[in-house]
């Protein structure tokens, strides 16, 4: 029969968990990178509302065939991610967001701080859904948006406003999401009149 540990040994590890999440940021807020503080401070800000991957899924979608496919399971990803983090990990979990100032995190790389709960990362679940989602449709995109969603999610902490451990848990709820919207986009019936959808041949046309 299995063991379960007593509180007191759950809340010790948790405290020193939340001891390395706060030392990892602090090390992060004191590592000087001026050549990178505007970039990824202007990279957090437009990853806003999913605004860049909203972007890209509008140009997928525009492309058609399998890529239309991409942009549907992303775009179903993000409202997934979206909806777990803020509605109900946020609600849940409640952590209070990073005290910046008192890690004097440096006013060049600073955004605006949410009123929002700290855990989980909103802007890395839907980002790594996004990508996740995409990139198992789309294979060649994989990479680049990966490499998108890891910097987004770096972002977060570099400005100050997440612990590594909120984007940490994102992209675990991200690929959560990533996996569901997947589930739902292979549901849907293949378009007809779409070179991928299981035949080269189009719809009969009706009169």
């Amino acid at each position: 029969m299995t063991e379960i540990a007593p509180p007191d040994t759950v809340r010790a590890v948790l405290a020193d968990l939340r001891a390395v999440d706060g030392a990892l940021y602090a090390a992060v807020a004191a590592t000087p990178t001026p050549t990178l503080d505007r970039a990824l401070r202007l990279l957090s800000a437009a990853a806003d509302h999913s605004k860049i991957s909203l972007a890209v899924a509008g140009a997928l979608a525009l492309a058609g065939g399998r890529a239309r496919r991409a942009a549907i399971a992303g775009a179903g990803a993000i409202g997934i991610a979206s909806v777990s983090a803020n509605l109900l990990g946020k609600r849940l979990v409640r952590r209070r967001r990073p005290d910046r100032e008192a890690a004097r995190v440096v006013v060049a790389r600073h955004v605006p701080m949410p009123s929002s709960a700290s855990f989980p990362s909103g802007h890395m679940a839907s980002a790594v859904a996004f990508a996740t989602a995409v990139g198992v449709v789309l294979p060649p995109a994989a990479v680049p948006l990966g490499i998108l969603a890891s910097a987004v999610g770096y972002s977060r902490v570099h400005t100050g406003v997440h612990y590594p451990g909120d984007v940490a848990a994102g992209a675990v709820l991200g690929l959560a999401a990533a996996v569901t919207s997947l589930a739902a986009t292979e549901a849907l019936p293949p378009r007809r009149n779409s070179p991928h959808a299981g035949g080269n041949n189009p719809a009969p046309h009706r009169t």
